[in-house]
C-alpha cells in the first residue's frame, strides 16, 4: 500500500535528484542543450519541467490560480515553447522571482507535477499491478526524467509485468539496468551523468530496501 508518508518520501528522492534538496527548489532555473535537435533550453522549478515541454502549461497554471505576476507571464505566453526564451534575462527572472515571492507559484508547481507525472506514474502502477514502494519511485522518476516508461525500453528485456504473471522485483530491476544502460549510451551526453538515478534503485534493490522502510542516501543527502 502506497502511504501519503511514502508518497512524500518518494517525492523527496525525487526532488534531490532534481535540485538537489528533499523539499525542493521551487525557484532552481538550470540550461541544458537537450531540447529539439540539441537546442538549449530552460528547465524550471521543483522538478524541472522544460521550456520546450510543460513550461506552458505551468504557467498557464499559474495565471488561472491568480498569480502575484500573471500579468507579466501573460506577455510571454504566447512565446514559451515556441520562440526561444533561453537567453532571455527579464523571463528567467521573472520565473525565479515568481517562485521566491507568490506562494501560488509553488502550488501550480505542485499541481502540474501531481497531474502531469506522479498521477500517471500512479496509475501505469496500479494497472500494471505493481505494489511495492520502491517500485513506484523507479516508475515516478521515469515519467519525470523520461516523460514516461518509454515501449522501447520495454523491449529490450523479457521480464513481464505482474498482471501479465511475471515477477514485479525481476521487472523493475530489469527495467532500470535497461534504463541506465539508455541514459549512459544516450546521443545527448547531457543524460550520462543522470545514470545516478538508477544507480540509486539498484542500490535500493541490492539493500533490499523494496518498502522504502529505510533511509535513502543519494546527492550527498538522506531521506528517513
Amino acid at each position: 500500500m502506497i502511504t501519503p508518508g511514502i508518497k512524500n518520501k518518494i517525492m523527496a528522492i525525487v526532488n534531490v535528484f532534481e535540485t538537489g534538496t528533499p523539499e525542493g527548489k521551487y525557484d532552481a532555473i538550470a540550461i541544458f542543450p537537450d531540447g529539439r535537435k540539441g537546442s538549449r533550453q530552460i528547465t524550471y522549478g521543483r522538478s524541472q519541467t522544460t521550456e520546450q515541454g510543460n513550461l506552458r502549461n505551468l504557467l498557464e497554471r499559474y495565471v488561472a490560480l491568480g498569480g502575484k505576476f500573471s500579468e507579466e507571464f501573460n506577455a510571454f505566453l504566447p512565446k514559451v515553447g515556441i520562440v526561444p526564451l533561453v537567453d532571455n534575462k527579464g523571463f528567467k527572472d521573472l520565473l525565479k522571482k515568481s517562485a521566491q515571492e507568490d506562494p501560488l507559484m509553488h502550488q501550480a508547481q505542485d499541481e502540474t507535477f501531481e497531474i502531469l507525472y506522479f498521477q500517471p506514474a500512479q496509475h501505469f502502477f496500479t494497472a500494471e499491478q505493481f505494489a511495492l514502494p520502491l517500485s513506484l519511485l523507479v516508475i515516478y522518476d521515469s515519467y519525470i526524467h523520461s516523460g514516461s516508461i518509454p515501449g522501447f525500453l520495454r523491449t529490450r528485456f523479457a521480464e513481464r509485468t505482474p498482471l501479465r504473471g511475471g515477477d514485479e522485483k525481476a521487472w523493475i530491476t530489469a527495467y532500470t539496468k535497461a534504463r541506465q544502460n539508455w541514459l549512459a549510451t544516450h546521443s545527448k551526453k547531457v543524460l550520462h551523468p543522470t545514470v545516478y538515478r538508477t544507480k540509486t534503485f539498484l542500490d535500493q534493490m541490492t539493500k533490499g530496501n523494496w518498502m522504502l522502510d529505510q533511509p535513502v542516501t543519494t546527492q550527498g543527502k538522506t531521506i528517513a
